[in-house]
């Protein structure tokens, strides 16, 4: 772990900053509290398939909410990891140790657990089958499954490989981000040609792929190979951010920074040993460049248990990923009432991403209460979500928005389009703790 040199200046005035910061609605709670209610009382079953931030955030929250019933979770995976960490070990800032964590620690008492996975969903007989053939009926079902990331869409392209010839992605697991830290120090240290891809599909964490060029950049100054080096950003879209405001910011920084960015550029393939990749421009043609490192940032869509299922939407523009069809500001499923949606895995406009979960976890939880007490849903999500977006080694920018790509701040310390230390100490220091306490169902 490097040590952030912090300007005099800062440091003078960081503990107000850092009282104000403690006060502040996305440090504390992006939804407060609800006053307390005596808990619904019920015999329904529900089922929560997915044991990320949001599955078992919502498990928690219901376990509270609710008095009776029976609760399962549907996951094989024994690990939690804190994904919004993952560029920070893979920009050699944090240890791996710091994402690894493990789901019964998290889990409510009293819920079932199931250690499999969802292969079907058949919301029309309301039962979800399980990868070992359970057949596991509900009445009310959560999905939470998160995305698929689709590095097949990419030709030749090897997860175990990452680590290896300068290939990187932050996105697989903790181990590949640590293996993209280990390949970024191998390539800082002599520095050469720098490819980062952005694909064409709905991204979780959007940001990442600019943390990871904003840090290479700034480990390249820092190991003094920045003149022996040269920084590409290939976009699949006509942008790098969805957001337009911190689109412009980003790309006037970049141009500011010598990393150049071509629009219009998806990665088709990429011959590892080579060290060559192929990109399909907007005109039909292919493009193919040679990298002394790459980062892979992977097109996404929804698992095929949610994908080719029902409960998938059919048309518009959330169809071709297959994601979950609920409504934007319900998060209910559109044509089955019983089911809603948290995470990665909805179909809405935005919100791929932690602070998403933490805005929409009590909400989900709220409107699903009131659907098994008999009422409609009630309370409505505005799409809510956050990026602190790292800009150096001990700066960056806290964006923070909505549906509409309206930016909502909620730290009246912190400009959203100006970087800082604080944004920085956020991202570095509190989030974890914030994300703890959504885990556990107390924000």
């Amino acid at each position: 772990m490097t040590n952030v040199q912090i300007d005099p200046a800062v440091d003078t005035t960081r503990r107000q900053w850092l009282q104000a910061l403690a006060a502040a609605p996305l440090v504390a709670s992006a939804t407060a509290p609800k006053s307390a209610k005596a808990a619904i009382k019920t015999s329904a079953r529900i089922v929560i398939a997915g044991s990320g931030l949001g599955g078992i955030a919502v498990a928690n929250r219901l376990t509270q909410l609710l008095d009776g019933g029976k609760i399962t979770i549907i996951d094989r995976k024994e690990e939690h990891n804190y994904q919004p960490g993952y560029t920070l070990v893979a920009s050699g800032v944090w240890p791996v140790s710091k994402v690894r964590d493990r789901n019964a620690d998290f889990l409510p008492a009293g819920i079932e657990w199931v250690k499999d996975m969802v292969a079907h969903f058949d919301p029309v007989t309301n039962t979800v089958v399980t990868a070992s053939g359970q057949r596991i009926p509900y009445d009310f079902l959560v999905v939470a499954t998160g995305v698929h990331l689709d590095y097949a869409q990419i030709t030749g392209m090897d997860v175990s490989a990452i680590g290896r010839e300068g290939l990187t992605s932050v996105y697989p697991s903790p181990e590949a981000a640590q293996a993209t830290w280990a390949a970024m120090q191998t390539f800082t240290a002599r520095g050469g040609n720098a490819v980062m891809t952005l694909p064409a599909t709905p991204l979780k964490c959007a940001g990442a792929p600019l943390k990871m060029t904003f840090m290479l950049r700034d480990r390249l100054a820092k190991a003094g190979t920045l003149g022996a080096s040269k920084i590409h950003f290939e976009s699949a879209l006509g942008n790098v951010f969805g957001v337009k405001v911190v689109n412009d910011n980003v790309l006037q920084r970049w141009q500011g920074l010598g990393i150049d960015v071509d629009f219009s550029r998806k990665l088709t393939a990429i011959d590892i040993g080579a060290r060559r990749a192929t990109f399909a421009l907007s005109e039909g043609e292919t493009k193919e460049m040679s990298y002394d490192f790459i980062h892979v940032v992977p097109p996404t869509r929804a698992p095929d248990a949610v994908k080719n299922s029902e409960l998938a939407w059919k048309e518009g523009p959330f169809a071709t990923g297959g994601w979950l069809e609920v409504d934007k500001s319900t998060l209910q499923h559109r044509r089955f009432p019983n089911v809603f949606g948290i995470g990665d895995i909805n179909g809405t406009p935005r919100g791929k991403t932690a602070a998403t979960v933490k805005k929409s976890a009590p909400l989900v939880a709220h409107n699903l209460v009131e659907v098994i007490a008999g009422r409609q849903a009630n309370e409505n999500f505005d799409g809510y979500t956050s990026c602190p977006l790292i800009t150096r080694e001990g700066s960056a920018m806290l964006i923070e928005f909505d549906y509409e790509g309206r930016l909502t701040p909620t730290l009246p310390v912190i400009e959203p389009l100006q970087d800082s230390f604080f944004a920085w100490l956020m991202k570095v220091r509190m989030l974890k703790p914030a994300y703890m306490s959504v885990l556990k169902g107390r924000v």
